[in-house]
């Protein structure tokens, strides 16, 4: 007995050519056209292979983020002191990305990865440092008055990245002045 446990032994390589093969067929066809068969094919390796190391193309997306070999465009806030200045030109960039149909593609793809499974949902929002630094941000100011006292930087946080998505989602043009409308609409009322 060799003391194996069931099953065929993990090929790193195999593991990393999967990956590869699932990042250039998103990229390459997006989430509604990317298949098992097809990542397998490009990978050179068996369905079933796919099917025993990752449950869904939704996981096999969350693997290719989480190892880097995947990567979406992520901007994050800076901190100038002036929170609407920060937010309007962080919103801007991400509206710009969101104009660029690669980009696009892939956002609305990691929205339907992430919708698809609750547990690559959690996986990929932890590995985006999106929501988490637009946290500190808008922590900070909250510490510096910037916020009114009741202002809810959770809520914040949500109704700007729920806009960025819902855009991307709808496929809307990015208009000169839109970032500026919605931080400015988001803000209503929470400024100190």
């Amino acid at each position: 007995m060799s003391g194996r446990g069931r099953g065929a032994v993990r090929s790193e390589v195999a593991r990393v050519a999967v990956l590869q093969a699932t990042a250039a067929q998103l990229a390459e066809r997006g989430w509604d056209q990317l298949t098992i068969e097809g990542i397998a094919a490009a990978a050179g390796v068996g369905k079933p292979t796919i099917y025993r190391w990752w449950p869904s193309k939704s996981a096999l997306i969350a693997d290719a983020l989480l190892e880097g070999i995947l990567t979406p465009p992520s901007p994050v806030p800076g901190d100038t002191g002036d929170l609407r200045v920060d937010l309007v030109a962080w919103l801007d960039e991400l509206l710009r990305l969101s104009a660029d149909p690669e980009s696009t593609a892939l956002t609305r793809s990691l929205i339907a990865a992430a919708a698809e499974d609750e547990v690559v949902g959690r996986r990929l929002d932890a590995a985006d440092p999106t929501s988490r630094v637009l946290t500190e941000r808008l922590t900070r100011a909250h510490e510096r008055g910037e916020l009114a006292a009741s202002a809810s930087v959770e809520m914040i946080v949500d109704a700007l990245i729920g806009a960025f998505v819902l855009r991307v989602l709808r496929r809307a043009v990015h208009a000169p002045g839109e970032a500026e409308a919605l931080v400015e609409t988001v803000l209503a009322d929470q400024l100190g």
